[in-house]
């Protein structure tokens, strides 16, 4: 049985996808009902940045969520991007 891989999915693609945008909330109304810098939404929806424990548990309260909800997905995000990186370090025998 071949194993696909799918691409790692980043945080702020399923915050602009599934919140954002449904809910037609700009970056900047979020930013405000969160009590963040703009620039912070925007470089997380863009994908640019990653989901910090703060931003974490400020969105868990906003989309009544939970914190681990986004730093686990943040988390599988960052070992999936990484699991390349370290692809060729052998395992000690």
């Amino acid at each position: 049985m071949t194993k696909i891989k799918l691409p790692a999915v980043h945080p702020g693609e399923i915050l602009r996808e599934e919140y954002l945008k449904p809910l037609k909330l700009s970056p900047l109304k979020l930013a405000r009902m969160l009590g963040v810098p703009r620039t912070r939404i925007e470089r997380v929806a863009t994908e640019k940045t990653s989901i910090t424990p703060d931003t974490a548990l400020r969105l868990a309260k906003v989309f009544n969520t939970t914190p681990r909800f986004w730093l686990n997905m943040q988390a599988s995000y960052d070992l999936a991007t990484t699991e390349t990186d370290v692809s060729g370090i052998e395992a000690m025998a």
